[in-house]
């Protein structure tokens, strides 16, 4: 729907009054993305060996901090205490794994911290606690924390819509409203979201709100120095959330360059503004150092090398230019792959890892191939195009700060020895506000041509549905491989029932997954279930033949079933691909000797031995084979 271009003052940039019914319409859909959000992020059963509230990482924290230390306020285990070398992963894996799970604490003279800043458990964890005598689960806040940035970023694009685009339907508006909340890679963030997607989120709520902060600074002069003071504060708390976001709190300087200040007390003015944009972040800042110096006994040092992690984090390169091409050909070109079973979409194939890098990757969403709606902030120019120097500067310069905030994030996170998904939340959601401001520019720009605004229109409509479809469409993919992570928990710990459901679930969600038939098929055997897994594991190898392990399980079955032939072919196929599995060498050995193959079976336990001289089976199995070949003579 059209207004009319009376509602737009000559220069520009005047705001204009919205129908009510525009209000209600964002409103919902605004909460139709909320709810979304919410729902994404529940439990849905699969959350085994996750601890109460009270007991995860943030509300210890808060804990230590109402009891008044830095630290969180939790046991050491004993056993950890008097490892000579508690950072050896080795040595501290019984700690780092479920039902202890410290896995990424750190620890330091005797206590545990969090690694990064404290910011969180100020903004959110401690007051609700205050307010509401209940700890607020890591996965609660998550979802407050996106659907805050959120909100911010939608309340951003309707300030753009109602000073600059007047022209543009409220529809459009909506339609990037969903792109803000669903084709950022939250919907896929929000599928785990645990310690690690805390500050995360929390960042990237504080950094929108801090751009929402300068582009009030821009818009309302008479108060700019409050609303930058503002912002500089919500920036400098992002800080102590994500202390990678540091190179992008340049934004606060951006009203100093673009207001053009009154020639009378223009210097007084430049000043204060100078004051709000710089003071607060530096206040913060002072208090982040103090804050490390009090735990760490280092201003600089947030915990990381102090972790209890599957390497040694003091050891290890955190941050490098030789991961720069890896990690930006996988944030941004390695298109997910296409499948013809539900979730529709599959990661790409793997490339080699640079030196340091770590070698497990969780493949985020390319964004410049999967994400296609971002190429329409190619479109900016037009925005622009045909305004007064005063407003075209305003303008220009807000959109030049969410460009550098994509910029500076995606280059620190480029620089990182990790890839994945929920780092994209980083650096994404500024250029999608980008390119919802190119699809607004658009239809501005073409607003006195019907026939090519409508074809653009059902091109950008295209984009969005794409991009917001795989974003969903990686989540439900996502959250089939949580489904089987909470699975494989369960079976370790011998709980196979919920296993075996969580297994079902995974599949239903994503058939084409072959760990999960393989692992279903050993959660079936130790039920007694032989002929369903049997066929897991046959469905396991039509989808990955090269899985040794699913072959000599298989054998193994088909030999508990008398199918000797059947098992003896398996066997031999797992040792074609893994030669050195002495296991596979000596049940093929059983296998062959039940069936009269004596020599055969001899040859077998041989190479069992060989690879496992301690192998008292195998070497039972060698004697009753020799003792036979004996018996039948020459």
């Amino acid at each position: 729907m059209a207004t009319h271009a009376s509602n737009e003052q000559p220069a520009g940039g005047a705001t204009r009054r919205s129908p009510v019914w525009h209000h209600l319409f964002l409103g919902a859909v605004c909460a139709l993305v909320i709810g979304l959000l919410g729902w994404m992020a529940g439990e849905h059963g699969a959350e085994f060996a996750s601890p109460p509230a009270a007991e995860e990482h943030y509300n210890l924290l808060v804990d230590g901090f109402r009891a008044g230390q830095l630290s969180l306020k939790r046991e050491i285990p004993a056993g950890l205490a008097q490892l000579p070398d508690p950072y050896d992963p080795a040595a501290n894996q019984p700690y780092r794994s479920p039902p202890i799970g410290l896995h990424d604490a750190s620890y330091y003279h005797g206590r545990l911290y969090l690694y990064f800043g404290p910011t969180p458990a100020f903004v959110l964890f401690w007051p609700w606690v205050a307010l509401t005598g209940h700890y607020l689960p890591e996965r609660a806040a998550v979802v407050i924390f996106c659907a805050l940035g959120f909100l911010a970023a939608a309340g951003l694009l309707r300030a753009l819509w109602r000073r600059y685009f007047p022209e543009v339907s409220v529809g459009a508006v909506a339609a990037g409203c969903l792109a803000l909340g669903l084709a950022t890679a939250v919907p896929v963030m929000l599928q785990r979201p645990s310690f690690y997607e805390v500050p995360i989120s929390c960042a990237y709520a504080l950094t929108t709100l801090a751009l929402a902060g300068v582009w009030r600074a821009l818009h309302a002069p008479r108060r700019a120095a409050w609303w930058l003071a503002g912002a500089s504060l919500a920036y400098g708390l992002a800080l102590g959330a994500r202390p990678s976001v540091l190179f992008g709190a340049a934004i606060l300087l951006l009203p100093l360059v673009v207001a053009a200040p009154p020639a009378d007390g223009a210097p007084r003015r430049r000043r204060s503004l100078l004051l709000a944009a710089v003071l607060p972040i530096t206040l913060v800042g002072l208090g982040l150092l103090l804050y490390n110096h009090l735990r760490f006994g280092n201003p600089l040092e947030f915990g990381q090398r102090y972790q209890l992690a599957g390497d040694r984090q003091a050891q290890v390169r955190h941050f490098s230019p030789g991961y720069i091409g890896f990690n930006l050909r996988l944030y941004f070109l390695d298109s997910l792959r296409w499948a013809r079973t539900v979730p529709f979409v599959a990661d790409p194939a793997a490339p080699a890892p640079p030196a340091g890098h770590v070698d497990v990757v969780e493949f985020p969403i390319a964004i410049l191939t999967n994400i296609p709606l971002v190429w329409l902030a190619l479109a900016l120019p037009l925005a622009w195009k045909g305004r007064p120097p005063e407003a075209r500067a305003r303008l220009r310069g807000f959109l030049a700060a969410a460009a550098f905030l994509f910029a500076t994030g995606a280059a620190v996170i480029g620089l990182f020895y990790t890839t994945s998904t929920r780092y994209e939340v980083e650096f994404l959601p500024p250029l999608v506000l980008l390119a919802v401001a190119g699809v607004l520019a658009v239809e501005r720009a073409l607003a006195g041509r019907p026939h090519w605004r409508l074809a653009a229109r059902g091109g950008w409509i295209a984009l969005l549905v794409l991009s917001v479809g795989l974003n969903l469409l990686a989540g439900l993919n996502r959250y089939a491989e949580k489904c089987y992570g909470a699975a494989c928990l369960y079976l370790r710990a011998g709980r196979l029932e919920p296993a075996v459901g969580l297994f079902d679930r995974a599949l239903r969600l994503k058939p084409e997954f072959p760990r999960a038939h393989a692992d279903l098929a050993i959660a079936l055997w130790q039920q007694g279930r032989l002929p369903e897994a049997i066929d897991q594991l046959r469905a396991a190898l039509r989808l990955d033949p090269q899985a040794a392990q699913a072959h000599t399980n298989l054998a193994s079955l088909y030999a508990m079933t008398g199918r000797l032939p059947e098992a003896v072919a398996e066997f031999r196929q797992a040792l074609q691909l893994d030669p050195a599995n002495e296991v596979a060498h000596a049940n093929l050995g059983n296998a062959l000797l039940q069936l009269g193959q004596v020599p055969d079976a001899i040859l077998e336990y041989r190479r069992a031995l060989r690879l496992q001289p301690d192998d008292a089976a195998a070497r039972a199995g060698l004697r009753h084979a020799e003792a036979m070949a004996a018996e039948s003579g020459p």
